[in-house]
């Protein structure tokens, strides 16, 4: 059987049996693939901890005998070893992977998607803070083509004094048209930043608006997937 080589964020992982589990990756050439790790729950297994949710590996796999591919070989890239001892830290990237596996599709290759992944890992792990996982949701969104309107009202279209924003409408709006979330000037300045592509930045600066921006963030993300997050509150800690 062909063995297939890939780079790949482990998403998610479940049960199988006694012993194994279902892995879930996001892979640079293959998109969202599934496959089994056997024996890597049982001590002293030759997976040990690489295949956790959260690890980016080296995978080798061949196709078995159902529809799921076989683990038979990982190597870690980057160890995040910081991240795995902070509370803070594993929740971002739990809110992380989550929504980078809601926005992956099966089979299909979306290396933007997976670079964006690993970019905020490896943010997470070298300069953690409130606004990473903020500004990856909101840039994601933006490259799934559902940017906020930030330099006049959304609803009326004048350049007022923008005081709101409803993601459901698509972006700010003012005082005579607020229907959404209060918004601050800061929080404004920085949503206006991030869309600009200046995240850098926003995360070398002192964090401001961190609640805000947090709750705008994730209220947007559940609106473009149509369903609730299942770590809310993590991103901004």
């Amino acid at each position: 059987m062909p063995l297939i080589r890939d780079s790949a964020v482990v998403v998610r992982t479940h049960k199988l049996g006694e012993a194994d589990r279902i892995i879930v990756l996001l892979t640079e050439g293959r998109g969202r693939i599934r496959a089994v790790a056997k024996g890597v729950r049982r001590t002293g297994s030759k997976f040990g901890s690489r295949l956790d949710p959260g690890s980016h590996v080296a995978v080798q796999l061949h196709e078995g005998r159902s529809e799921l591919l076989i683990v038979t070989q990982a190597e870690r890239i980057d160890t995040f070893s910081a991240t795995r001892s902070d509370l803070d830290r594993l929740a971002a990237v739990a809110a992380t992977l989550e929504v980078a596996e809601q926005l992956a599709t099966d089979g299909g290759r979306d290396q933007p998607l997976y670079r964006k992944t690993v970019g905020v890992l490896r943010t997470i792990e070298q300069r953690p803070g409130p606004l990473v996982v903020p500004a990856f949701f909101l840039r994601l969104l933006q490259a799934d083509g559902v940017g906020f309107e930030l330099t006049r009202c959304v609803s009326c279209g004048e350049a007022a004094e923008l005081v709101a924003i409803d993601p459901s409408v698509g972006g700010a709006q003012c005082r005579s048209c607020a229907t959404g979330m209060a918004l601050s000037a800061d929080a404004l300045a920085v949503l206006r930043a991030v869309s600009e592509g200046r995240v850098n930045d926003v995360l070398a600066a002192a964090p401001v608006a961190v609640g805000e921006v947090g709750r705008v963030a994730q209220v947007a993300m559940e609106t473009h997937l149509e369903r609730r997050l299942r770590v809310p509150g993590a991103t901004g800690w």
